[in-house]
């Protein structure tokens, strides 16, 4: 009896068009909603860290100095959650997924010169800014203080 359970099945697969597809040759064909893997447009970043708090997985990390953004994708599962906190929108989940490297670790993304040149720029104007203002303070302080005395 199995024997011919067995004939249906090779009969009904003989004449059907195969169900694999011709992967090397043609490229793999992805549903709209595959959860592939996280990509970042790293001169967009501002690296607030709003991506690293948010990854329940905790593979994210962010340096605002040195002006990195580094993934650990063997820990990384694809839930998307730094994509949908992300402020600026810099943060993608792409289908498809990452070719597979020779050691595992961790991508670290690096921002252009030109982009961490103008951060540092702005961040020492800043300062400049709030070191005036807390002069201005301790001057008005003082101003207060000597007209109190009086």
């Amino acid at each position: 009896m199995a024997i011919m359970t067995f004939a249906g099945t090779a009969l009904k697969n003989l004449f059907s068009k195969p169900v694999t597809t011709k992967y090397p040759a043609v490229p793999a064909e992805y549903k709209e909603r595959t959860r592939g893997h996280i990509e970042i447009s790293i001169d967009d970043c501002i690296s607030c860290g709003m991506c690293v708090r948010s990854c329940p997985c905790g593979t994210l990390s962010v340096d605002k100095i040195k002006g990195t953004w580094s993934i650990n994708r063997f820990d990384c599962i694809a839930c998307g959650f730094c994509v949908e906190k992300c402020p600026k929108k810099c943060l993608s989940v792409v289908a498809g997924y990452q070719e597979p490297g020779a050691e595992k670790g961790s991508v670290t993304y690096t921002k252009s010169p030109e982009v961490l040149a103008e951060e540092a720029r702005k961040r020492e104007e800043m300062a400049k800014k709030a070191a005036e203002a807390k002069a201005a303070a301790a001057a008005k302080a003082a101003a207060a203080a000597a007209e109190k005395k009086d």
